[in-house]
């Protein structure tokens, strides 16, 4: 599979970080009116992520651009029953378009369904509800892309054979469960040496996942490898990683933001990680909520449109739009990266 950056056109995004939307109205869609008058609410999974304020971040710029109103709500913790008020309230507001990271596929179906009903276009985005809760999905990369590229970074890092453990987000995460099993898959055929020992569940919190960490640590210890496919966990993987006995001895890879990691990379604890530009998922996932509403496309496979600085993109099947290959991230080009 050839990786290819996807960040090299995002670079400026990632330098807008202060940017704030403009424009205000009544959200509605008119049938190809235009976007001056869409209003867009950005449901991440939780407040206080950083994944997800780089994301909101693409999403305020794309929003000023095309002179939408975009406003940010969530949950501090991420939880699918905490969603729920989050949806309702923007159906009762009348927002043309509501971009969310479910926190579960079907929790909060019947929320979606409503506001749906109430003429709110809905698209999801980083992790995807059952597609007949929303309109569109627009996806990070392709599930099997991901999943490659998190086992042959820790193949690389553990010579191919060894004990490795997963620590993911919460049980319920519709892409790190379609990713892991991805992972199960390609272990048992392509990976015979390597044995998956454990997935713990860190639930997205630092704290936890960092217990967590130290619990796998304890309980394995042969192991050679952990990854982790969720910020928090990488983070706080390596942090604990960094001041233990295991730094040099346990890989720890998986899916973090340059920031984040920096300093994991920068002191050896961490060789390699990955991800998309958050930056550029949030901008894509805006641009496609803001066409929805205004009715220049409709959500069916085909579908074309216009997503400013990131170029053209077509609705694939189920209604998914997919921004594009993983990246990976090292010593020589972390530098370059401020998110």
């Amino acid at each position: 599979m050839r990786f290819t950056s996807v960040l090299a056109a995002g670079t400026a995004a990632v330098l807008a970080l202060g940017l704030t939307a403009c424009g205000s109205g009544d959200g509605g869609g008119d049938g190809g009116g235009g976007t001056d008058d869409v209003t867009i609410t950005m449901l991440p999974k939780n407040l206080g992520n950083p994944y997800f304020e780089a994301s909101t971040a693409g999403a305020q710029e794309a929003a000023d651009e095309l002179g939408a109103t975009v406003e940010e709500v969530g949950p501090d913790a991420a939880s699918p029953d905490a969603q729920v008020p989050f949806i309702n309230t923007a159906a009762q507001q009348g927002v043309g378009a509501l971009v969310v990271s479910a926190n579960d596929p079907t929790a909060i179906g019947d929320a979606l369904e409503e506001a749906r009903s109430a003429g709110t276009k809905v698209v999801t985005f980083d992790s995807d509800t059952e597609p007949q809760f929303r309109d569109l999905f627009v996806n990070q990369a392709s599930p099997e892309g991901i999943a490659d590229k998190q086992l042959e970074l820790v193949a690389d890092q553990i010579g191919g054979e060894g004990e490795i453990a997963i620590l993911s987000a919460s049980a319920n995460a519709t892409n790190q469960n379609a990713w892991i099993a991805l992972m199960e898959e390609k272990l048992a055929s392509d990976y015979p040496d390597i044995e998956l020992v454990e997935i713990v569940y860190g639930d997205d919190d630092d704290q936890t996942s960092f217990d967590k960490t130290a619990a796998l640590l304890q309980s394995h210890p042969d192991l050679k490898g952990i990854v982790s496919p969720t910020t928090v966990g990488i983070a706080a993987a390596a942090r604990y990683v960094s001041t233990s006995d295991a730094k040099g001895r346990v890989a720890v890879t998986g899916l973090g933001t340059p920031n984040q990691m920096r300093e994991y990379v920068e002191d050896g604890t961490v060789e390699a990680f990955a991800l998309w530009n958050p930056t550029d998922l949030g901008y894509l996932a805006t641009q496609a909520a803001a066409a929805l509403a205004s009715g220049d496309i409709a959500g069916e496979e085909g579908d074309t449109f216009d997503a400013g600085r990131l170029g053209e993109f077509t609705v694939g099947a189920d209604g998914e739009v997919l921004l594009g290959d993983p990246y990976v991230y090292d010593e020589t080009n972390i530098g370059d990266f401020d998110f």
